[in-house]
């Protein structure tokens, strides 16, 4: 799969906003040169293959991306036949992204959290075995893992097409480059705030943070790039961690830090734009176009 260079994640695949603005947006997205747009799948959000077909059919180019989906939220063989079914309709235009989530999304509807790298082998196993009555896609399906650290990096790169790490600074991209190795496809996101002020980009930026620091993976990961307990602990993250997960600042540093993704070994970032409300940033996203697609 071509996923070019530069994409949009959009959270919530929005919030509070109705299948048609979404719709409309994917199509400006793919307008202003985009070349993806991804969505979640989480607690409350729209369901990824339903939410994945309308993107489709109100796009021409643009490569719809779950980011991602849950495999906690289907068996194997209803998640391989949803997306085989939209890979066929959409040739070369649909990458299914796959992620077992996190214990405090999963615990609390009595699943069962425990080894997540072997739940997701298994799952991977049961996936390629799953019978489809359909037409088989061609080109075949393109599956990516979100990962984060060594053993479920290394279960993408053997497995998969590459891995989508979420909540990442250039950091993780290196280490998860070398961990990778050449011929996989690594995809992470970039948060974004286009404000140059520090005071208002990290309040921003502190609307986004803590649900993340809130999560144990995400923590993990987070130490293991050399974070430290204070560092996570402080209210909405510190200085230093918000400054590295969240881009802030001009057109031109926001673009500086997609650009230390690319060299540090990414073939693709998303760019996930915050606000302090809840509408489809497109604003933001026509003002970074001509400096990231240029």
């Amino acid at each position: 799969m071509e996923i070019g260079k530069v994409g949009v994640w959009l959270s919530g695949t929005v919030r509070g906003q109705t299948n048609v603005a979404v719709q409309d947006a994917a199509r400006e997205i793919e307008e202003l040169g985009y070349s993806a747009l991804w969505y979640p799948e989480a607690l409350g959000t729209r369901e990824c293959f339903a939410t994945g077909a309308l993107l489709l059919a109100a796009t021409q180019r643009l490569t719809i991306a779950t980011g991602i989906a849950n495999i906690y939220a289907r068996d194997a063989i209803t998640m391989a036949a949803g997306a085989r079914t939209l890979a066929e309709a959409f040739p070369d235009r649909f990458l299914l992204g796959l992620g077992v989530s996190h214990v405090e999304q999963v615990g609390p509807h009595g699943l069962d959290y425990t080894k997540p790298v072997a739940t997701m082998r298994a799952y991977l196993d049961r996936m390629e075995a799953a019978p489809f009555g359909g037409v088989a896609p061609d080109p075949p399906l393109t599956v990516a893992l979100a990962a984060l650290r060594q053993r479920m990096l290394a279960l993408s790169g053997e497995r998969t097409a590459g891995a989508h790490p979420y909540f990442v600074n250039v950091e993780h991209t290196r280490r998860a480059r070398e961990i990778l190795g050449p011929g996989k496809l690594l995809m992470p996101e970039q948060a974004v705030v286009l404000e140059t002020d520090p005071a208002k980009a990290r309040a921003i930026a502190r609307t986004h943070t803590p649900i993340y620091l809130r999560m144990q993976n995400y923590r993990n990961n987070l130490l293991w790039l050399g974070f430290t307990e204070d560092d996570l602990n402080a209210e909405g993250g510190s200085d230093r961690l918000v400054d590295e997960i969240v881009a802030w600042g001009d057109v031109e540093t926001i673009a500086a830090r997609v650009r230390a993704h690319h060299e540090a070994g990414a073939d693709h970032v998303c760019i996930q734009p915050l606000s302090a409300g809840g509408e489809i940033p497109l604003d933001v996203l026509r003002t970074l176009a001509p400096a990231l697609l240029g």
